[in-house]
């Protein structure tokens, strides 16, 4: 069965650009509104340092404290960030009133053509992490991206909104690597889909394996690529098709506590993002692989690592790990001592992940 958003999506898409450039503006009358009063302009944004940041039950997701912070003008060691800042959120508000796109490297190279520099790269993506809290936006939303890009495949039809491409509409079926989820994909409408599930897969061979086994059809799902750690403007990505579609997602990795950790990524985020909102899909279900199905279906495996068991420690402390599934497989991992990737389920045939695991797995943990 169909489901038309064409008429829901369209009026949220202009109306979160008008929201981004009146925070930006807003921020901009405040700056010049201290000045103009004679005070030395400061700002004011959460504390993102690690004691400020605290895991949410409700939320199912880390957030930010009450804690805040202050940068200004009138101090001296605040001259240096402040400075970036500002100029970081002109930046933002010039892509986002032009309709442009950039990537974080950009930023980190345009700010010489203004005067202004950074040390290196994670100065200039710290100065853009500081600019989303303070303007209660992701840099996604002010046209600003990584350089990561994953996929997807599946009968759903986008409508673009990108200058140039306005109104143009394409079916996510229509290329057989699948679309690349960019700026131009993230930020067009859904309009109308039939699929009742998303299926998130860590491997691009098993995204390939997937789209030529034709899994869309066969489980009416939407096909996503994380392409290892799901990149942020993925996981916004999911967290529409969610929200939006009200589809439910299940996410497929190797059997190892990476793989665990891209799962909790793509459900629960991470510290470094705990004051946004909309890169989360709480409900997502992590549906292999596990260390039970590398004991059940006795699939080849390779020995885990000290750094793979130490991390597997770390999981079992963390607050988001708490549930009883997620205890038990990092038991069942401590305990078999290995691990496995989802190309191991090839020993029983090419075919057999899709025709005998996937739908055992789908019902197990829908």
């Amino acid at each position: 069965m169909w489901k038309d958003l064409a008429r829901k999506s369209k009026v949220s898409a202009s109306e979160r650009r008008k929201e981004v450039l009146a925070s930006l503006q807003n921020l901009g009358y405040r700056l010049y509104e201290q000045m103009e009063k004679g005070y030395f302009p400061q700002i004011e944004m959460p504390s993102r340092s690690i004691e400020n940041i605290y895991y949410s039950p409700e939320l199912r997701q880390y957030i930010l404290g009450e804690k805040r912070v202050r940068r200004s003008a009138r101090n001296i060691r605040h001259i240096r960030p402040f400075t970036q800042l500002v100029w970081a959120a002109y930046f933002a508000y010039e892509l986002t009133s032009q309709r442009k796109t950039s990537t974080l490297r950009d930023v980190y190279y345009s700010a010489q053509a203004y005067g202004m520099s950074f040390k290196d790269q994670p100065e200039s993506n710290s100065i853009i992490t500081d600019l989303e809290t303070v303007i209660g936006f992701s840099r996604e939303d002010f046209s600003i991206f990584p350089e990561e890009r994953s996929a997807v495949f599946g009968d759903l039809t986008i409508e673009y909104t990108v200058p140039g491409y306005e109104g143009r509409r394409l079916n996510l079926t229509s290329h057989p690597d699948g679309v690349m989820i960019g700026p131009a994909l993230t930020s067009a409408e859904f309009v109308k889909t039939s699929a009742d599930k998303v299926i998130a897969i860590e491997k691009g061979g098993l995204f390939t394996r997937f789209i030529e086994e034709r899994v869309h059809e066969r489980f009416n799902a939407i096909l996503v690529l994380t392409a290892g750690q799901a990149p942020r403007a993925t996981r916004h990505f999911i967290h529409r098709l969610n929200k939006e579609l009200e589809l439910p997602v299940y996410i497929f990795t190797d059997g190892d506590p990476w793989g665990m950790h891209i799962a909790m990524v793509i459900i629960s985020g991470s510290a470094n993002a705990a004051h946004l909102r909309e890169l989360t899909t709480p409900d997502a279900k992590w549906s292999g692989v596990w260390a039970t199905d590398i004991v059940n279906y006795k699939l080849p495996t390779d020995p885990l690592t000290d750094i793979d068991i130490k991390r597997l420690y770390e999981l079992q402390r963390d607050p988001r790990y708490k549930s009883e599934l997620w205890q038990r497989e990092i038991k069942t991992f401590l305990k078999i001592r290995r691990k496995a990737e989802q190309e191991a389920f090839s020993r029983y045939g090419l075919t057999y992940i899709v025709d005998e695991y996937l739908p055992a797995k789908l019902e197990e943990t829908s």
